[in-house]
Order: C-alpha cells, then structure tokens, then sequence
C-alpha cells in the first residue's frame, strides 16, 4: 500500500512525527547541554561582566558605587610596583610548579600504567596529597620550611649546606611554594594521564616489541605522541590553576602578605589585599580583569605551542 492510499488523517500524523522527530534530533543535543550553559552564565558569565563593570567606577565596601573612572582603576594599579612584583612571583611560581608538575605526572602515570603489584592501592595513594586541605599542606610545608629549625635545614645541614633562608629570599621561597603546588596537584594530574594510557590499545606497544623497540622507546615515540589531547588539557588547566595561587602564598608565613617584601605575594593575593585590605573594590576588579586577561594570553601560547609540537611529531612520523 503506497502513502497515497492511507488516509489523510493518518499521513498528516505521519508527517508530523517525522518533522517532530527531525526537531527533536537537532533541538534535543542542545537541550541537554543547556543546563551547563546556563549555570555558567549566573556563576560565571555574570560575575565576570559585573566584574569588569565593578573595575570601570570608583568602588568601595562602605560606600558602595562611586563615580564613573573608565581606565583609571587600571592604570593606577598598573603604576603600582607591588603589582610588577606579584606579577613577576605569579610567573615564576607558576613556571617551578607547572612544568616539573606536568613531567612528573606522566612519569608517575607510566609507573602505575605497569604490572606492580598492588597497583590500586599505589593509584589511590597518588591522589591522596590531592584530598588534604590547602591550608592543612602549607602549614605542614611552612614547619618543613621553617629557616631556622626546618625539617629541611636540618637535612641540608647534615651534608654541609648552609641553611637556606626560605622566608626571606625570592627564589628560595618561590621553591618552597612551588613544592606545595606540586606536591597536591602531580597525583591528580598523574591520574588523568594514566586514564589517557588506558585507553592506548595494548597491540600498539605489542607490536612495537616485536620490532624490537625498548621501554624508553615505546614510552617517547608511542604513549607521548598519543598522549598529546591530554598533555594539552593537562597544561591549559595547569595554567589556570598555576596562576590563581593563593592558599600557599596566604599561608606561608604569620602575616599572610606576601613576606616582608612582597617576595612571594602572588596575583590572587594583590588583589585580595587590595580588595579586603585596603577595601579597593574598582581597583581590585580592576586587577581581577587583568588576571583574567593574562591566564587567557597564556592558555592560549601554551595550546598553540603544544599543538605545534604534536603537529610536528605527527609530519615527522609521516
């Protein structure tokens, strides 16, 4: 029986259950990821617009909105030296905590990805720095860190190292925040790495024995080639995470700003003083933007330079 010969009723219904289903099949993907969107659009879109609209005036937490400054919160924050100089421990905080992180993770993720025994039990310790509180690890790495009577000092000492003032030199404390970064953020970073190896087919590397490749080989021209999707998701969410330091610089010493010369004062913590402290709102909007700007600038050298290299790896092989 051809669609002709059924009733009119019944080939009007028929037309609408397919148009219905051609709606939902373009209509329901959106659908469903439209409960994300929306909430990043109150929790996260908002603020970030009200944000920049805070950094436009003159905004206080006793009097509320002032006048209309355009640019000018900008510009005095950045004339301001402790501004450079957060900026400049941001940066180097973030390079001695992102890069040894992210290396560590994949060799740590390669270990737990072989046949050890009790490989669970090895996996869950991993993540186990990950689940203590922030604050709980920096005033344990504080007392390590003590310059005077320091696990660490006194390890240094017994091979004939002077005591490293940890507190009071730049580099020195930039290390001892930087391990605390590393020491929360390399197991779970480690885990996401050794869920991207899982999933590597097993044959990939049988073959490569059978061609006479050894581990090391098989490691730097198999898993790390395949690995590239998750290095570079690894690296951007390392960036972000890197330059919002604020719980170790916070916690690294009694008065919580920074050292005595702003030495390890990191961006998060400028604009929480300038905020909370000298109860800045518009400047400290102001210095929230700038953040905001340079964590997108860096995300997106560090996804261009790492596509680069896995485009280069993969011409090569070709």
């Amino acid at each position: 029986m051809t669609d002709h010969a059924l009733p009119l009723a019944t080939r009007r219904r028929s037309a609408a259950r397919q148009r219905l289903s051609r709606w939902d099949a373009r209509v329901a993907p959106y659908l469903y990821i439209s409960p994300f969107f929306l909430l990043f659009a109150l929790v996260g879109l908002f603020p970030l617009l009200y944000t920049a609209y805070v950094s436009l005036h003159d905004w206080n937490l006793i009097g509320g909105r002032g006048e209309f400054v355009g640019i000018e919160n900008y510009a005095t924050v950045l004339q301001q030296e402790y501004f450079w100089r957060s900026l400049r421990n941001t940066l180097s905080i973030f390079l001695l905590s992102s890069v040894p992180q992210v290396v560590l993770a994949i060799l740590i993720a390669a270990a737990l990805d072989t046949s050890l025994r009790g490989r669970t039990f090895w996996r869950m310790g991993v993540l186990l720095p990950y689940v203590v509180a922030p604050v709980a690890v920096a005033l344990i790495f504080n007392d390590l860190f003590g310059d005077r009577f320091g696990l660490i000092n006194q390890a240094l000492g017994l091979v004939g190292i002077d005591p490293v003032r940890w507190h009071v030199d730049v580099i020195p404390s930039h290390l001892a925040i930087a391990t605390m970064v590393n020491f929360r953020w390399t197991g779970y970073n480690a885990l996401i790495f050794l869920a991207a190896m899982q999933a590597i087919p097993r044959d990939y590397y049988e073959a490569a024995l059978i061609d006479g490749a050894g581990r090391v080989r098989t490691f730097f021209s198999l898993t790390v080639p395949l690995l590239r999707n998750t290095i570079i998701f690894v690296v951007i969410t390392s960036t972000i995470g890197g330059l919002q330091i604020f719980d170790e610089a916070r916690m690294f010493d009694q008065a919580g700003q920074g050292g005595a010369d702003r030495q390890w004062q990191t961006l998060t913590l400028f604009l929480w003083q300038t905020g909370w402290g000298q109860q800045n709102f518009g400047r400290a909007a102001a210095v929230a933007w700038l953040l905001f700007l340079l964590i997108v600038l860096i995300s997106l050298v560090n996804f261009l330079i790492t596509r680069r290299i896995a485009a280069t790896e993969s011409g090569g092989r070709r």
